[in-house]
């Protein structure tokens, strides 16, 4: 880890500060770092701050050691962005799908640098407690000695104190039932005072509208407060990888045509296309 690459963690900790509004509050959203290691790292006193602990702080800030990756605004993205800006300014609850590969999670750590937007990646082995500590740790409180009860009831009393918060609850369809039916309550206890968007690829569209087919319990509850709608991303055309290609070094309509025709609309294997690419000439 040089000094450049860590001059770039320092930047990106003090946007994230400025997202959370205090730095004890931004300390708190990160995973083992201490309101300590972040005044150390401020203050440029690193001698005592191991790599481990710089990449770990560089990897949840969107920090890529290998070089960052400049990303472009295609027409998912444009979609996404109108529609998270819709739900922070007007606490509206959103259910969002769109293939894996096109860049929702990216898009969605990009505006979670907004102040009070919070992205959450959601995981399909937490039960009911891990969900509410992770949501809770996320909004800069330190969720320690709470109950799952005392989670909810912290959690809503941080974010309706807020202006504008946003919820983006990444590959919402990871969750067990139990998990997701807090979605429910926390609709009910926020309404009109917190954005909420539900992201994922579109097995949750079939996942809830087989739910409510079988008349399975919550799902009703749960397809109406978003509105009884999925809205689903357009997946990447040839402009948009050309732009992606553009963005990072690859010019060549040619080279630009083999991405295209290889990617099959992911934009993670575009990147991996693109760096292969530079890598066989030399860029």
């Amino acid at each position: 880890m040089n000094t450049e690459q860590k001059k770039q963690i320092q930047a990106l900790i003090e946007t994230h500060i400025t997202a959370y509004g205090s730095q004890n509050a931004a300390a708190a959203a990160l995973k083992d770092v201490s309101a300590a290691t972040i005044s150390q790292i401020r203050n440029e006193n690193w001698e005592n701050i191991s790599d481990k602990m710089w990449k770990s702080i560089g990897v949840q800030l969107g920090f890529h050691l290998n070089g960052n990756w400049n990303t472009v605004d295609t027409k998912a993205a444009q979609t996404l962005k109108v529609f998270m800006t819709d739900a922070a300014n007007f606490s509206n609850v959103f259910a969002i799908t769109g293939a894996a590969g096109i860049g929702k999670t990216h898009i969605a750590k990009e505006f979670s640098k907004k102040q009070n937007v919070f992205h959450i990646a959601c995981n399909e082995f937490w039960n009911k407690k891990q969900f509410l500590t992770e949501i809770l740790s996320k909004l800069g409180v330190d969720p320690a000695g709470y109950n799952s009860s005392d989670l909810m009831a912290k959690i809503v009393s941080t974010v309706t104190r807020m202006e504008n918060p946003l919820l983006i609850l990444d590959e919402a369809d990871k969750l067990n039932d139990s998990v997701l039916y807090l979605f429910i309550t926390l609709y009910n206890e926020t309404e009109g005072r917190l954005g909420i968007i539900l992201m994922a690829t579109d097995y949750l569209q079939k996942r809830i509208t087989r739910g409510q087919a079988l008349n399975k319990k919550g799902y009703q509850e749960i397809y109406s407060r978003f509105g009884r709608k999925f809205i689903g991303l357009n997946m990447p055309g040839y402009k948009d990888v050309a732009m992606l290609c553009k963005a990072n070094g690859v010019e060549d309509e040619v080279s630009i045509n083999h991405i295209w025709n290889d990617c099959e609309g992911d934009f993670r294997r575009v990147r991996r296309l693109v760096l292969k690419h530079k890598l066989q000439n030399n860029d």
